[in-house]
């Protein structure tokens, strides 16, 4: 808890103005945004209790600690439930499972017409379904353990071509992964994950270090497509009943929209793709009966 909460209460204390709580701005300030003994202030406990609040040494913090300085620092839905996750994770070995149950992939594969896949709380990608494949890659094509949103976004150029708007997409997986990082300190997949990519991509480490988290669970992302062309669809995520360390993501278009457009052409291309092999197998058939039909001909 220590480190990360230290470092996230201060850059939250440096980006609130003393003028926007209503304290005196005057004399120097080496410090930009509150003093810790302001902030103790407001959240009414005493400047020796907060600093060894920010230095990680206090054990049991109640709610209403929390509440007050989420007030005073004006954290919004996402940086309080992070703050939340700091003082108070999931503690011990984490217990998740890359199972999929049969009825989600059922689901998933009825979903003709709407790209949809499965990811955890690591942005690891567990199932996809044809529209999926088909709008973004197959993400069959990758090793188990290489089938993760963070290490695309950072060591795939592919996701740069398919993304137009690359950064936000990035930046928002790992807003994602800050936020759930805080409620699974002792995912040992997680620690590693992240360890690589401070190893591998600067601006990982960059955007990691802002302490910046999110939960989206809404919101619309622009793809391109060789043949589909541009498309903003709308995203929307729904946690996965009975595991809370899962989500399916569904992808739709506005319709009457070119991104509509877009989308039908995938499914007749995905549709086309999937009846090839039956296809197939009825040419290979009347082939073989017209092989004995021509045998018994006189």
């Amino acid at each position: 808890m220590g480190r990360d909460l230290g470092e996230f209460l201060k850059s939250r204390r440096a980006r609130v103005r003393p003028e926007d709580v209503g304290l005196p701005t005057f004399g120097r300030r080496r410090v930009p945004g509150l003093r810790r003994e302001e902030l103790a202030q407001l959240a009414g406990m005493s400047a020796d209790y907060y600093m060894r609040l920010e230095q990680g040494r206090c054990g049991n913090v109640s709610e209403e600690v929390l509440d007050a300085l989420a007030r005073e620092l004006r954290l919004d839905a996402d940086e309080r439930t992070y703050l939340y996750n700091l003082v108070k994770p999931v503690r011990g070995r984490v217990r998740t499972t890359h199972t999929v149950v049969p009825h989600l992939r059922y689901l998933l594969d009825s979903m003709d017409s709407t790209p949809a896949y499965v990811i955890d709380h690591r942005v690891d990608i567990l199932a996809w379904n044809r529209m999926a494949a088909a709008l973004i890659f197959d993400f069959g094509e990758l090793p188990a353990d290489r089938r993760n949103w963070l290490l695309l976004c950072f060591l795939d150029d592919r996701v740069r071509d398919i993304f137009p708007d690359w950064e936000r997409k990035a930046r928002d997986t790992v807003a994602i992964v800050r936020l759930n990082a805080a409620r699974f300190p002792d995912d040992a997949r997680l620690t590693a994950l992240i360890g690589e990519l401070s190893v591998k991509s600067e601006l990982f480490r960059q955007w990691w270090a802002d302490l910046n988290v999110r939960e989206k669970t809404y919101g619309t992302k622009r793809f391109t497509h060789p043949l589909a062309g541009e498309m903003t669809l709308h995203f929307q995520t729904f946690g996965v009943a009975g595991r809370s360390d899962q989500s399916l993501v569904a992808y739709a278009a506005e319709p009457g929209t070119a991104a509509a457009r877009g989308l039908s052409l995938l499914a007749s291309w995905t549709l086309a793709e999937r009846l090839a092999p039956d296809r197939e197998h009825d040419d290979d058939e009347r082939d073989h009966h017209a092989g004995i039909a021509d045998r018994a001909e006189p």
